[in-house]
């Protein structure tokens, strides 16, 4: 009961990170190919567009994410007395 608990939780922290994981190396790509193609090699170059775009993909994936932690979190709430005997 314990380990299906825990592959739960894992499955849900995986599920929740992602979107803002994805969308950053899709970002970080595009940046390594514009850097390679334009010969600039800045390193702080890759940060800002990197910060935005997560920051933007966990505002438009929000209520997603919320819908599913609280799915998780009333499926353990919900089987606690069958948990507890």
């Amino acid at each position: 009961m314990v380990l299906s608990l825990a592959r739960q939780g894992l499955i849900v922290a995986l599920l929740l990170s992602l979107p803002a994981l994805g969308v950053g190396m899709v970002v970080g790509v595009a940046i390594s190919i514009f850097q390679a193609t334009t010969q600039i090699q800045e390193q702080t170059l890759t940060f800002v567009p990197k910060i935005i775009a997560v920051l933007l993909a966990m505002l438009l994936f929000s209520g997603w994410m919320l819908n599913t932690i609280l799915n998780f979190t009333q499926n353990i709430f919900g089987n606690l007395p069958g948990m507890i005997r």
